[in-house]
């Protein structure tokens, strides 16, 4: 059976749903291991069923302002390079773990940078890149949402970034139909971040450094047969 569309979430349902899916996890934060057969209907989903999820992810993804491309395993490079020429990104923030590949095409214009968590360069200059880019631990189809909780290419161990642009890998096996089906793939000894479409700084109106653009989410989905 195909996954049922559902109205559309605003912002403050969509926490209160993470906030109850929190809530719901073991005191000690405990976390079991589940073999990829036991994924909550991982098994059960046919192509079609599959397809589906994907599409209503680009639905809400749009919805939300996000910018969505569908591309192979083998032109990541040049997507994410695509990606960042649009973005006229010079500085690009890379989580341990991100295939280095995926930025070499980038990497190959004198001016550009990649900054990673040993770079020596002040905490402000990460901050201020102008972009980053990441895979995910999930994402949810029926709130366009993607999820980072801290693992291999997807952020900092202590601390958050928000760049003016986000680029985010996203194998179509990670998306899910909602956020239960999310949370039991997650790792609650981890920092968990929710990145949806583009969001302004909430103290926009009285910071006075300039960069009070709306942050980009831009998802490259990968056609995936299985998760890993």
């Amino acid at each position: 059976m195909c996954p049922r569309r559902v109205p559309l979430m605003s912002r403050e349902e969509f926490l209160r749903r993470v906030r109850d899916g929190l809530k719901a996890l073991p005191d000690d934060d405990r976390t079991v291991t589940l073999f990829p057969g036991h994924r909550r209907g991982a098994a059960d989903l046919s192509p079609a069923d599959r397809s589906t999820i994907v599409e209503l992810f680009v639905e809400r993804l749009e919805y939300h302002g996000a910018r969505v491309a569908r591309v192979r395993e083998s032109d990541i490079p040049e997507a994410v390079d695509a990606a960042l020429r649009a973005q006229r990104a010079d500085t690009v923030v890379a989580p341990h773990g991100l295939p280095e590949q995926w930025l070499e095409l980038w990497a190959k214009e004198q001016d550009n940078q990649i900054l990673t968590e040993d770079s020596p360069v002040p905490n402000a200059d990460l901050d201020d890149a102008d972009a980053m880019v990441t895979t995910c631990a999930g994402a949810v189809a029926d709130a366009g949402a993607v999820v980072l909780d801290g693992g291999p290419g997807q952020g900092f161990r202590d601390r958050t970034l928000a760049p003016q642009c986000h680029i985010c890998v996203v194998r179509t096996a990670q998306i899910d139909s909602s956020l239960p089906e999310v949370l039991d793939k997650l790792d609650s000894r981890r920092p968990i971040t929710w990145c949806g479409g583009p969001t302004a700084p909430s103290d926009a109106k009285t910071r006075d450094h300039g960069r009070h653009r709306q942050r980009q989410l831009i998802v490259l989905i990968v056609d995936s047969p299985e998760f890993s």
